[in-house]
């Protein structure tokens, strides 16, 4: 029997400059709203990361929960590998840059003036309620890092020696991860 696929799209995004945490936003909006909300922020003040410690979301990345009611039996495992190949390829395909995911869903990129791998994305995902998923991303795209992060943390600004469009690179992200997900 045929699989029918239908790629999805964003139905509704909630742009916010600074806030809490997306995740946080996006649970507490879970049951109000549809499949395919976006909760998108600047900036966040509060976030955290897979194991519940601060996650720094400066001015200049990516950040974003995506809110999805899938029709069919999915893990968060499932999503959040879904969502880490998602950006592992825009880096890859669109930024020529050299990635690897981690097995925790982490997006690694290769950077070549210090000979080592450093972390620029991480993806956090959630259940929330019965069938609703929360797919949380962080991108540090165009940031400038604390020191603190700087041996192990990378922007994507630092190793392409500009600024890249965060609309861009975002609709490059999500269009990758509705085809990653009607394949799940």
């Amino acid at each position: 029997m045929e699989k029918t696929i239908t790629y999805k799209t964003v139905q509704k995004v909630i742009g916010l400059e600074k806030i809490p945490s997306t995740q946080i936003l996006a649970r507490s909006l879970s049951t109000q709203e549809t499949d395919g909300t976006l909760v998108l922020a600047c900036q966040q003040t509060e976030a955290i990361d897979r194991e519940g410690n601060p996650f720094f979301a400066g001015e200049g990345g990516v950040y974003f929960t995506l809110i999805l009611n899938p029709q069919f039996e999915i893990t968060g495992e499932k999503l959040l590998h879904a969502m880490a190949n998602a950006i592992s390829d825009v880096i890859t395909s669109v930024l020529n840059l050299n990635t690897k995911i981690s097995k925790e869903g982490d997006v690694f990129v290769y950077d070549s003036a210090n000979h080592t791998w450093k972390k620029c994305a991480g993806i956090l995902t959630e259940l929330s309620g019965e069938n609703t998923w929360l797919v949380g991303a962080g991108i540090y795209l165009n940031n400038s890092l604390p020191p603190s992060l700087k041996s192990t943390t990378i922007s994507l600004k630092t190793l392409l020696g500009s600024d890249t469009s965060k609309e861009l690179f975002l609709e490059e992200v999500l269009s990758n991860f509705w085809k990653e997900y009607a394949f799940l």
